[in-house]
């Protein structure tokens, strides 16, 4: 048998929309809860990919917000409780490419493919579930089983571990630079997709690309051998 491949996706920016969704549910909170009405989407910029404290605090903090461990509490419950109520009206199409770049993987023999998230797992599944993502035959880790989140590297190092696969003989498909942080630190390529971001700000990883039409299974070996 050849020394097996690893695929690891993100959700949330990589599989679908739900960035979008994301920033838009909590932005709602920060008007509900704290009578704040100037939150914009790049205010949550420098957390993504971080999870739900991390990407509330960093616009709190855009807007001098000192908010209490108790007020944490209540806005990451509510900006959960907004994002699974918009999905239960709303169906979250995949990005163009992840599913067929998905399948040639699920169907290669010497790939494995897992998906690892910061996000917690009734949040991230609402996603997976809502684009139609086949996510029952991967190895799926999400932000409630890990200690630290990215750019912290133990969730893509724990996808390795549950795919059996080296994290250098994996790629990380990624569109925040926390993730393409955490993806190095594991010891694993990177290719990040420009669906959150600029191209600038996703400088370190190994690979860029607007949609990941762009890439293919032989691209990821391609990068996993250095050609």
């Amino acid at each position: 048998m050849n020394t097996p491949y690893g695929l690891i996706f993100d959700v949330d920016g990589v599989i679908a929309d739900s960035e979008r969704v994301n920033a838009d549910v909590t932005i709602q909170v920060f008007a509900d809860l704290f009578g704040e009405h100037h939150v914009q989407r790049q205010d949550f910029e420098a957390g993504l990919g971080r999870g739900a404290e991390a990407y509330i605090r960093c616009a709190a903090l855009v807007h001098g917000l000192h908010l209490t461990d108790q007020q944490m509490a209540a806005a990451s419950e509510a900006r959960q409780v907004n994002f699974l109520r918009y999905l239960s009206q709303e169906t979250l199409e995949p990005f163009p490419g992840v599913l067929a770049l998905m399948n040639a993987a699920l169907d290669h023999p010497d790939f494995r493919v897992a998906i690892a998230t910061s996000s917690a797992r009734l949040k991230s599944e609402a996603v997976l579930k809502s684009a139609q993502i086949p996510y029952q035959h991967m190895v799926y880790i999400t932000g409630d089983e890990v200690k630290s989140k990215k750019p912290d590297p133990e969730l893509f190092l724990r996808a390795a571990q549950g795919i059996h696969v080296a994290p250098q003989n994996c790629v990380v498909i990624e569109d925040a630079p926390n993730g393409v942080q955490a993806a190095h630190a594991a010891g694993c390529k990177c290719i990040a997709v420009t669906n959150s971001t600029t191209p600038d700000k996703l400088s370190q990883a190994d690979r860029i690309v607007s949609a990941l039409t762009e890439v293919t299974i032989h691209d990821i070996m391609a990068l996993l051998h250095g050609v």
